[in-house]
């Protein structure tokens, strides 16, 4: 079969507006005999997978053929649809539609496109280098979606490479290692009303409550009824609404999308950076899913992991036979106690593989942020190693400054493209400004992980409650900083792993006892200025610590104490969710506003939460001891009525059950230095939250 690929032309055009003539491809000897070999060998083309997507719909017309203009801009840095001209693309040339094949190889001697299409014969279809930059293409006639191939790369050495393609938008189920062709131009979104709401979204005077899931492990089918038990996205759409819905979610955050071979890495050694996981189905699938939360109001975050990628033989690392992705010095270019690569800051194309790679997510899923996995790592060049290990900067430093450009330029790009994106840093150390806008030398996220925060509140709520009165600063100390950036408090999957306990297990006393911790610790989480997450499991006290390999203890549920656990941490996000004083000033130090941060001896906290209106103020009270106070009294900041919203005392929660006043009217009673006052029993680990 005639092979035919785009004539280069010398157009200044943007390459969108290119429209160079198709030509049958410059015949060397080489290619002339690879096109009689492809001819002979006579493959069938491989019938194109059903469409399955958001809505159906009509293909795009659009040139996938690399053009000058494509070439300098990827030289920059700054080709930010890189990833529709890379990888593999339904193309029509001279009436005749195909696949169309691009790779950068710089450093390859030849590169060859490998594939079921043609029996994997390897001299088949020889692709063309084009100059300056190395990029290889091929137009591979009659080739439909689904279609599995690989890049064959010949090294200068003489080694043959097999290397799955970069830029792939599907992948071959694991252990398959081969990509696979995709036609995404089918996806047709119904999520209008979200994007439209999603660019007027205020992030900062918003409610963001995160449910971080791990699609694998969330819920599985029965053994037997599936491989694997995996639910498919779309199946997984309609579940996981329903719960997040009835639990007040406001987000998801998903785990593990990106290709991954290793299941255990739970997908933060990724293959195929542009490809959604094939263990749940289709490109169009994962469409249907984000598509489907949108229409339910339910935001949807991805990881997304630029620190570093695995060594397997058909990723990324020593992809044309040199160090072209990762730092060619192991002492930048590998980190030593994960066994992985480093990408390579210095790279204009790597930026722009990265770059490109973040703007695909959101346009073509429609994703509403990306968390940002292990930034620390990427920042520091002594990160997990020792001396000797690493090389300084050009100052003697062990910033990365690369490194630095390279998030404040990601930043830029995203947050200035796409109003109402969230950028959430995963960042474990002090960085100034992490949130801070980087013409003010700040990298630019719009959010950052409070790690400080989960590591004292998880210290404070291990104790035996007798030594709790010692240790009263924990849960204090974050207010000292809490406006240095713009954070999430988070509760993740790292905190229930690798013996660390399931969060119930972590908590003191008898069992019972433990529900009554976490149902305080909760409510204080909720009350603390700061977006929420929580990860799967954690709502309903999941008692085994989570593995991949196995669906949550969805059968807890039919167990009182659990079901009533998830009552309350229910009654918590939609209490959350529907007051302003919980959320809109998150970022102003006039939203928070205590009232006794110094009762150590009884370990209990009051505090208040203000709206930015002042219309909306809720007091909570938090008792951290198996020991009652009958007629606690709370000084209050005005002669007002006080309405009980919540108390994690009633029935339903798995408290007593006991009947106490709705109302308290405050009076002239000095307490915590207010002039104003009112009395209360306060139950063992009792919860009571009052609105104002």
């Amino acid at each position: 079969m005639a092979v035919k690929r785009e004539k280069q032309t010398k157009s200044a055009k943007p390459a969108a507006e290119k429209t160079a003539k198709p030509k049958t491809a410059r015949k060397t000897a080489k290619t002339a005999a690879a096109v009689k070999t492809a001819k002979a060998a006579a493959v069938k083309p491989v019938k194109a997978a059903p469409a399955q997507s958001a809505e159906p719909a009509a293909p795009a017309e659009n040139s996938v053929f690399i053009g000058d203009l494509d070439q300098y801009l990827f030289g920059q840095g700054t080709h930010y649809d890189i990833f529709r001209k890379l990888g593999a693309h339904p193309a029509t040339v001279d009436g005749r539609k195909g696949m169309h094949f691009a790779v950068w190889a710089p450093n390859a001697q030849a590169v060859h496109v490998i594939s079921e299409f043609n029996n994997w014969n390897e001299d088949s279809y020889v692709m063309e280098r084009l100059e300056p930059l190395g990029i290889w293409e091929l137009f591979i006639p009659g080739m439909g979606a689904g279609v599995l191939y690989k890049f064959l790369i010949f090294t200068p050495d003489g080694r043959k490479l097999y290397k799955a393609d970069p830029f792939a938008n599907w992948a071959e189920k694991r252990p398959g290692t081969a990509s696979r062709t995709a036609d995404l131009t089918g996806i047709r979104w119904s999520d209008q009303k979200w994007m439209e709401k999603r660019a007027l979204f205020d992030q900062n005077r918003s409610p963001v409550a995160i449910y971080e899931v791990h699609p694998g492990s969330w819920m599985k089918h029965p053994h037997g009824a599936e491989e694997d038990g995996y639910y498919n996205y779309r199946e997984f759409a309609e579940r996981l609404t329903e719960y997040v819905k009835k639990m007040g979610y406001t987000h998801v955050e998903l785990m593990g999308i990106a290709e991954h071979p290793f299941d255990g890495s739970w997908g933060y050694q990724v293959t195929g950076y542009y490809a959604p996981t094939s263990r749940h189905g289709s490109p169009q699938d994962f469409a249907y899913l984000v598509n489907y939360l949108h229409r339910h109001n339910i935001g949807v975050i991805l990881d997304w992991v630029p620190a570093h990628f695995p060594k397997d033989a058909h990723g990324l690392a020593d992809f044309d036979g040199s160090p072209l992705y990762e730092y060619p010095d192991p002492r930048k270019g590998e980190h030593p106690d994960w066994g992985t690569k480093v990408f390579n800051f210095e790279k204009s194309e790597v930026k722009n593989f990265l770059i490109a790679n973040a703007i695909y997510w959101i346009e073509q899923f429609h994703v509403d942020g990306l968390r940002v996995d292990a930034v620390a790592s990427i920042l520091y060049l002594d990160y997990g190693r020792q001396a000797g290990q690493w090389i300084p900067n050009k100052y003697g430093g062990n910033k990365n400054l690369e490194a630095i450009e390279f998030f404040k330029h990601l930043n830029s790009v995203l947050v200035g493209r796409y109003p109402g994106l969230m950028m959430i840093a995963e960042e474990s150390t002090a960085w100034p400004k992490v949130t801070g806008r980087p013409e003010d030398d700040g990298l630019g996220f719009t959010q950052k992980w409070n790690m400080g925060w989960m590591h004292d509140f998880l210290d404070y709520m291990k104790l035996d409650p007798y030594f709790r009165k010692d240790n009263h600063n924990k849960m204090t100390f974050a207010m000292t900083y809490a406006y240095s950036e713009k954070y999430i408090l988070v509760l993740s999957h790292d905190e229930v792993v690798h013996l660390k306990c399931s969060m119930l297990n972590k908590m003191p006393g008898y069992f019972v006892d433990k529900f009554a911790n976490l149902k305080a610790g909760y409510s204080f989480m909720i009350g603390h200025p700061g977006r929420k997450l929580l990860f799967m499991g954690q709502d309903f006290g999941q008692l085994q610590e989570w593995s991949e390999a196995r669906e949550l203890d969805w059968y807890l549920l039919a167990e009182e104490k659990h079901q009533e656990l998830q009552n309350y941490v229910a009654a918590l996000f939609h209490l959350y969710a529907k007051t302003p004083a919980l959320y809109d000033a998150d970022c102003d130090p006039r939203g928070f506003e205590w009232i006794n941060a110094d009762d150590n001896t009884r370990s209990i906290f009051s505090f208040v939460r203000h709206s930015l209106d002042g219309k909306s103020n809720l007091l909570f009270v938090i008792n951290f001891t198996p020991v009652a106070r009958e007629d606690y009294r709370v000084g209050v900041p005005a002669k007002k009525q006080y309405r009980l919203v919540l108390n994690s005392d009633a029935a339903e929660y798995g408290g007593s059950g006991k009947e106490q006043p709705v109302l308290y009217k405050a009076e002239a009673s000095e307490c915590d230095g207010r002039p104003y006052s009112f009395a209360y029993d306060l139950p063992a680990y009792g919860v009571a939250v009052f609105k104002f």
